[in-house]
């Protein structure tokens, strides 16, 4: 039989990011202390995010509207990486991008960790944006878990695969 084993990943639901989304842009279109701003926030590609506004305080408050959504929808703001506004003729504009994957530093340093500080007899391989750990017991991987929760690398890391 083989050994236990779990997958560390970092993905994102993008139908969730897409609530979320779609909720900050009517809360934006409604609420009163946007009105005359023209203050909007939109898909700007594949996992960016574009918000556009007249003044820079608005921006920023768009920005945070969107970020209480993503908190609703259970997305961790490690998934979320955004700039300062900055003004681009008339209008304030920033993008920000949903990250996905763990990068090939991370997960170098996540595998450092589990050696490091993991129990003996536990494995971490690296197979493109993810990690595999497996070890002989159980028990071993669920302090693997642990370790890594207690841990921040920085990114939102999930747990699947769990054999």
């Amino acid at each position: 039989m083989a050994d236990p084993s779990f997958d560390v990943v970092s993905k994102v639901d993008r139908q969730e990011v897409d609530n979320a989304l779609n909720q900050a842009a009517k809360e934006l279109s409604t609420r009163f202390d946007f009105r005359g701003t023209n203050t909007t926030v939109a898909w700007a590609g594949e996992e960016a995010i574009s918000f556009q506004s007249e003044t820079e305080e608005r921006c920023n408050a768009a920005i945070e509207v969107f970020r209480e959504k993503l908190v609703k929808r259970g997305i961790s703001m490690k998934a979320f990486e955004i700039g300062e506004p900055a003004a681009s003729g008339k209008v304030y504009k920033v993008t920000g991008n949903v990250v996905q994957g763990i990068s090939s530093e991370k997960a170098k340093e996540i595998a450092k960790k589990v050696r490091d500080e993991g129990p003996k007899g536990v494995q971490a391989q690296i197979q493109g944006d993810q990690l595999r750990i497996s070890g002989k017991k159980k028990d071993h991987l669920q302090d693997v878990i642990t370790l890594l929760k207690n841990t921040d690398f920085g990114i939102a890391l999930q747990f699947t695969n769990y054999r």
